[in-house]
């Protein structure tokens, strides 16, 4: 298992924490990633009695419907108010779900503790690519399976990813967290260490009453918007306004019946 990084040895360090704080705000759109987690669950095959793992549970929603079904389920994030809401969802449900506060990159758990290693938009956070997906696998054994939910850059959410990287822009050498969402760079980084990839894209629709409403929505919850409205408010208003403008011209392409189309991808593979 790999050691804890004490904050100075981490170069990620400031940026972990930021992702920490602006992440807690994320509880509302819970709502939105409900219907997904059965979905992504299917997916990974998930039987009954295995051991499931959720990296960057968030609120719970996946481990918390793995549970439901009989799996033995642990969840670990990275910020305590998500992981508050998470064990009080997981009280009201009725279901025994371990939650920890920990970071994707350094998994607090023995080698090949896991049979499914699952994660629904959450370890594309990571900073480091090569280091989660080496601690996903590490804590998953072999014939185990690793599935996960991710963005493609083409579409809306990777767009709107990439227009407030442009006014906000992440640490340098950060890869963005929108490549988890092409096929190419998953095979890529997911290499030798295991077999049988298998893709599978879905829609989520988003109820959305206006471009104006969905936009403020989610600057108050998706924890990179918290920090760019913190940041461009307080240093340059005139550019938040721009941004303002083309988030919600974007959204004005995916809107229709007022849902907002968000395509997303679905990974498979099994650990060798």
């Amino acid at each position: 298992m790999n050691a804890q990084l004490s904050p100075t040895a981490d170069p990620f360090f400031q940026f972990k924490q930021a992702q920490k704080q602006g992440w807690a705000h994320f509880a509302p759109l819970e709502m939105v990633t409900i219907p997904q987690a059965p979905r992504l669950i299917r997916h990974a095959k998930v039987r009954s009695a295995d051991r499931v793992l959720d990296v960057a549970c968030g609120t719970g929603v996946v481990s918390i419907t793995a549970a439901r079904l009989g799996a033995q389920a642990t969840g670990l994030d990275l910020t305590p108010e998500l992981l508050q809401r998470a064990r009080e969802n997981a009280r009201i449900s009725g279901v025994a779900v371990e939650f920890h506060e920990g970071d994707a990159e350094t998994l607090r758990f023995a080698d090949a503790s896991f049979d499914v290693v699952l994660s629904q938009f959450g370890h594309i956070f990571a900073p480091r690519p090569e280091v989660v997906i080496d601690e996903m696998l590490r804590v998953l054994k072999p014939g185990g399976t690793m599935a996960f939910s991710t963005w493609p850059p083409e579409l809306y959410v990777g767009r709107s990813t990439a227009l407030s990287s442009k006014y906000l822009p992440p640490p340098p050498d950060m890869p963005s967290p929108m490549l988890w969402g092409d096929p190419n760079v998953i095979r890529e980084r997911l290499g030798d260490k295991v077999k049988d990839v298998v893709f599978h894209r879905a829609r989520m629709d988003v109820p959305v009453l206006s471009v104006q409403i969905h936009r403020a929505n989610v600057e108050r919850t998706v924890g990179s918007l918290v920090k760019l409205v913190e940041v461009l408010s307080a240093s340059a208003p005139e550019k938040l306004e721009q941004f303002r403008k083309e988030f919600e011209a974007l959204a004005a392409e995916y809107l229709e019946d007022n849902l907002l189309r968000q395509d997303y991808l679905m990974t498979r593979a099994t650990k060798l």
